[in-house]
């Protein structure tokens, strides 16, 4: 499918920026179902391609080509607009970036004079601002998808033992600051020690170097919404991948925080950690 240029701006119609991963899809879904004309901007080289099945106009975007969404949206008649998915910041920064991605004059713009810093909201809020200036309103990315968020309790068979509800206490208010200092939204503990803190390489990534640095396994992955969550983007999420993930890596809890984090597949998700004996706590 493709944007079609004659279309007008409607209320109805609603953008996607898709990133990789499950959560375009379940944002895509629930819009259809709440009757928006669904257009989506797949971000190449991590939307995932069947996403166009579930929208009613598909194009391929750059992942630093935001002047690019805008026009694709604005021919779209597009005013509202939702970020979803992931995207590997740490790839922005190897050899030769600015010739593997080709930014836009508008990203370039955004990287280099506008953003205050390159920490995650900084970026996100000036993208959020221009897209603004162009009338396009970023919304909370939750909004179509509400009945995925986080219960509060434990969302498993398997229970927490004492020794992880201390590792909660202790680790809980640390990875809140992590959240606040937007440096990321995830620890790793074990035995009242952080092991590992999440920054630019992702949650993925930091679970690898947990298990690698706790080899004997049996540490507890803390994942918090930072305080004043900006539901625009960057929502925490998990899912059946990061169960597989963590097991290969010895962890045996995740702890996330209820009402706050997305949960991709609760259904296989929760079998998966109750299989390989995790313990998911919503706080």
């Amino acid at each position: 499918m493709t944007l079609d240029k004659r279309v007008r701006t409607s209320t109805t119609s609603l953008g996607i920026i898709a990133g990789a991963g499950r959560f375009p899809f379940m944002v895509a879904d629930g819009a259809r179902r709440a009757g928006c004309r669904v257009v989506v901007v797949g971000l190449r080289g991590l939307a995932d391609p069947s996403l166009a099945a579930h929208a009613d106009a598909f194009r391929w975007g750059g992942m630093v080509r935001v002047g690019g969404w805008i026009r694709a949206f604005r021919r779209a008649g597009v005013a509202r607009a939702i970020m979803a998915g992931s995207v590997r910041k740490s790839e922005m920064y190897g050899r030769l970036r600015m010739l593997r991605y080709l930014p836009d004059w508008t990203t370039i713009r955004l990287w280099f004079f506008t953003a205050a810093d390159k920490r995650n909201d900084t970026l996100l809020r000036s993208v959020a601002d221009e897209l603004a200036r162009r009338g396009i309103t970023l919304q909370d990315s939750t909004q179509y998808c509400t009945e995925a968020l986080a219960p509060a309790g434990v969302l498993t068979r398997v229970q927490p033992t004492a020794a992880q509800l201390r590792d909660v206490e202790f680790g809980w208010p640390i990875a809140r600051e992590i959240g606040r200092l937007d440096v990321g939204q995830a620890i790793a503990v074990k035995e009242t020690e952080v092991i590992a803190v999440e920054a630019i390489e992702g949650t993925d990534r930091m679970i690898e170097r947990a298990g690698a640095l706790c080899r004997q396994g049996g540490w507890m992955l803390i994942k918090v919404a930072k305080p004043n969550q900006d539901r625009r983007f960057d929502v925490p999420t998990v899912g059946p991948a990061t169960i597989e993930n963590l097991h290969r890596h010895g962890a045996t809890a995740l702890v996330i925080e209820a009402g706050q984090t997305l949960l991709i597949e609760r259904d296989r998700l929760v079998d998966l950690a109750d299989r390989h004996a995790i313990c998911i706590l919503a706080r």
